[in-house]
This record gives structure tokens, sequence and C-alpha cells, in this order.
């Protein structure tokens, strides 16, 4: 199977932070993350990469057969290794705790430089619509397996000590 193509050029690696829009499509295009506990469990991934500060996750959503990120990684990191850590400690908890005996995802993953808050924003535009474009909720703040869902839900702060 031919690998997505790279969008990244040599040039675009540097120190410091760089933020990146990516997707990933499972194994021939397959609904294999439709269920709750998968996409639940891809979630989970992403929060315990985030929790150890592997990068700093904006927007994501879990479609049935692909996920799209938008993340920054800081000069150390390299897209590729963060997008492998994501996809290949998924494939293991799949097979460990739900049983999963299949390859889940295709190889490879596709990536767009965000350079600004203007690309920044369409992408996060992009990543809300998905699932509404998708005919899989009215509003992207009603799909349960996107970060708008996420941000609809957080409490609006209040003033310390009320």
């Amino acid at each position: 199977m031919a690998r997505p193509s790279r969008n990244t050029t040599p040039e675009d690696i540097q120190d410091g932070l760089r933020t990146f829009f990516v997707t990933s499509k499972t194994n021939g295009g397959a609904s294999l993350l439709q269920t709750e506990r998968m996409a639940n469990l891809f979630i989970d991934v992403l929060r315990t990469y985030v929790t150890t500060k592997k990068f700093r996750l904006h927007d994501f959503v879990v479609m049935p057969n692909h996920f799209h990120l938008q993340l920054t990684l800081d000069g150390r990191k390299t897209l590729e290794k963060t997008v492998g850590l994501v996809k290949g400690r998924f494939s293991y908890r799949a097979k460990k705790e739900l049983g999963c005996r299949y390859e889940i995802w295709q190889p490879g993953f596709s990536d767009e430089r965000v350079w600004d808050r203007e690309s920044f924003l369409l992408h996060r535009k992009y990543i809300d619509e998905n699932p509404v474009k998708a005919g899989l909720a009215d509003k992207p703040e009603n799909y349960p397996y996107g970060s708008a869902y996420f941000r609809a839900r957080k409490r609006p702060s209040g003033p310390k000590g009320h």
C-alpha cells in the first residue's frame, strides 16, 4: 500500500515549538474506531501523552476510519516519532485491553505545518466540523470523540473563592 505524501520539507525542521495538523487512516479505511470503546481508548492514549508532556494537543477528532490532530512539538521531538508513539500505543492497548487481533493502521500519515493563527483556526474548524460533514453529529459539540465536545463541557472559571 502506498504511503500518504508528506507535506513537510527538511527546511520545516527547526529548533523551538512547531505546530502540525496530522491525519492518519485505519488499515484499508475500515471503520475500526467506530465503537465507543475504541474511540475512548484512543482519547485516553492522547490524554496520557499530553499528561506526560510528549506534545501539546490543541484539537482532535476520532472518526470511524481516521483521526485528525492539531498538536505542537518542541524542538527535541520529531513528528514521525510522535505519531508513531500514538498509533503504536493505541495498537498495543487495543490488542491487550480489547482483544483486537487485526492491524489497525495503514502505514504512514499526512501532515501540514501550521504557520500562523489563521491556519491554526482553519484547521481547528476543519477538525471540529469533520463529524458534522460525515453525518455523525448535528453540531461539533455533540460528537463525543472530538475536542469540540470537551471544550463545550469545560466549566467557565469563576472568581476565586466562590
